[in-house]
């Protein structure tokens, strides 16, 4: 049996003309606060806070970045600048407030944290080209070393 697989799932359903539900009750809401705006402030202070209501508004209604809608783009940013993919953290020591007694001590401690960090897998062409052969055959091709076991290590450079 064939079925009818939905096509522009990603399109928001339009209400009245080109306006689309979401921006449809975003206009409610801002019109809602520019209600309130004016009964509780006179006509000079009305346009100074009208004025950025409607931008903000508008902005969240009507415009989109990257074919996306502004608010997952202030989310976005927001989340980026909350917590960053990258964090790097450079030890600086002063030479002049260290004294030869701790220096020693800090060396020991160094050494031992290098001890202790993975060390990074070199993937050599001929790794690459291995493992592209077992999962292409579905893992019947044994490799060069004869078995599915294939290992990284800095010394295998074969």
């Amino acid at each position: 049996m064939q079925f009818v697989v939905p096509q522009f799932i990603d399109v928001e359903d339009k209400i009245i003309g080109p306006i689309t539900v979401r921006q449809f009750i975003m206009i409610i809401v801002a019109g809602i606060f520019l209600f309130i705006e004016y009964k509780l402030s006179d006509l000079a202070l009305f346009i100074v806070l009208a004025v950025p209501t409607i931008v903000i508004f508008g902005a969240f209604a009507f415009v989109k970045i990257n074919g996306m809608p502004f608010h997952y783009f202030v989310l976005n940013a927001v989340k980026t600048l909350k917590k960053p993919k990258i964090r790097i953290w450079h030890r600086q020591v002063e030479i002049s407030s260290i004294s030869k007694n701790s220096k020693t001590k800090d060396q020991d401690q160094d050494e031992e944290v290098e001890s202790k960090r993975p060390t990074k897998k070199l993937v050599t062409s001929s790794h690459l080209s291995d493992l592209a052969l077992l999962i292409d055959t579905g893992g019947l091709y044994k490799g060069s070393q004869g078995s599915n076991d294939i290992s990284f290590n800095n010394n295998d450079q074969s």
